[in-house]
């Protein structure tokens, strides 16, 4: 991930695409409920604004850096796309016809697969992107976005990298190593 952009705008046509091939990635059902909704570079500092405040724009040791990417995709879910197509007769006996039964929410995994293949393919592309979370006001960017019926489940900055990146203070974490966190089931 890449926090500090240069300011070069991300043609937007070249944006669409790749977020229609991005959505290839798999999808519970082909219930097809991820949305990428793009956002060129004129409109990156108004998107800034509604997803943020002025505390954190002023604050934010990143916020420069981030404010300088050069398009923006925001990815989105419909649970009720979900539970539509598994109320169809071939998966009705799943009893997955309601949001609160499904043990994990396919809406969300489906949604941060199609954005991992995202970020692998900006990376590929020789651009650089950020994943940023959402954490805050969804209902404001989902309004300015003019999205409804779905939540918004992560923002993708793409850019080229400056140079100037500053890195996580997450990264001096002491965590188990890969190998680690891979164990081999053995009868």
């Amino acid at each position: 991930m890449v926090r500090s952009f240069d300011d070069t705008p991300v043609d937007q046509q070249w944006l669409d695409e790749l977020c229609a091939t991005a959505l290839w990635a798999p999808t519970a059902g082909n219930a097809a409920g991820v949305r990428m909704h793009t956002i060129g570079a004129e409109l990156v500092g108004p998107y800034f604004e509604v997803a943020t405040d002025e505390a954190w724009r002023q604050s934010a040791r990143r916020a420069e850096g981030l404010q300088r990417c050069g398009g923006i995709v925001l990815v989105t879910s419909s649970p009720s796309a979900y539970v539509a197509r598994y109320a169809e007769s071939d998966k009705s006996s799943s009893g997955l016809d309601d949001e609160s039964a499904w043990p994990v929410p396919y809406w969300h995994t489906d949604a941060a697969m199609a954005t991992m293949a995202l970020l692998l393919l900006i990376e590929e592309s020789g651009w650089r992107a950020a994943l940023w979370g959402n954490f805050r006001h969804e209902s404001e960017i989902r309004s300015w976005a003019r999205i409804t019926d779905e939540q918004l489940f992560a923002t993708v900055l793409v850019g080229r990298a400056d140079g100037n990146d500053v890195t996580s203070s997450s990264l001096g974490r002491n965590v188990p190593r890969r190998s680690e966190r891979v164990r081999r089931v053995v009868p």
